[in-house]
């Protein structure tokens, strides 16, 4: 049996990233670094730490501005919030935002994170991706995770009387809650 190594090269749509994208990551990293200086916390880089993509560690208190400057930025063109979710690290700080892009004009991938402690809220990613809505719902109704700024944060999956957030860590693995009654519709949102 064959043992895989995730830092091996591992053939995908697009062919080997590394091969095929590593300079451009690497003028992209050094770009950000050198815009954006100490809000750039940290940047791992295939195959040299097991991920598929180069992972930057931003502020916080910076990251709206990253992600609007790689969204428009010719030399970046991140253009597709892909996806953007969330860990629970269990450790100081607690949380791990996790934004990953996508340029449909370079056909590339990265993914930025953003470290939060367990009190902390992060800016809605909204005003730069109006889809951001919906993942910032699920991450703030499964983790507890808040956004500062953003229009309408309630649960979106979990019934608004379930107490707990379901994907923090420290979350029972056997516990439910039963709900007898069917979850009452808010008024406000039935007018048309």
């Amino acid at each position: 049996m064959e043992i895989t190594d995730i830092r091996n090269y591992v053939p995908t749509t697009f062919g080997d990233w590394v091969p095929k994208f590593g300079e451009l990551w690497k003028a992209q990293i050094s770009t950000l670094r050198h815009r954006f200086g100490d809000d750039i916390l940290e940047a791992r880089m295939p195959p040299e730490y097991p991920t598929d993509v180069p992972i930057i560690y931003v502020k916080k208190e910076s990251i709206l501005n990253v992600l609007s400057f790689m969204k428009t930025d010719s030399a970046f063109e991140y253009n597709f919030l892909s996806d953007l979710t969330a860990t629970d690290e269990s450790v100081e700080p607690r949380f791990e935002l996790v934004y990953n892009l996508f340029s449909t004009t370079k056909l590339v991938r990265i993914r930025l994170k953003v470290r939060l402690r367990d009190d902390e809220e992060a800016a809605t990613a909204m005003a730069v991706w109006p889809g951001a809505n919906w993942a910032e719902r699920e991450i703030f109704d499964m983790f507890g995770i808040k956004f500062a700024g953003h229009p309408d944060l309630r649960r979106i999956l979990m019934d608004i009387r379930y107490v707990g957030h379901p994907l923090r860590k420290d979350f029972p693995l056997k516990a439910y809650q039963i709900f007898t009654e069917p979850e009452l519709a808010d008024p406000a949102l039935l007018d048309g």
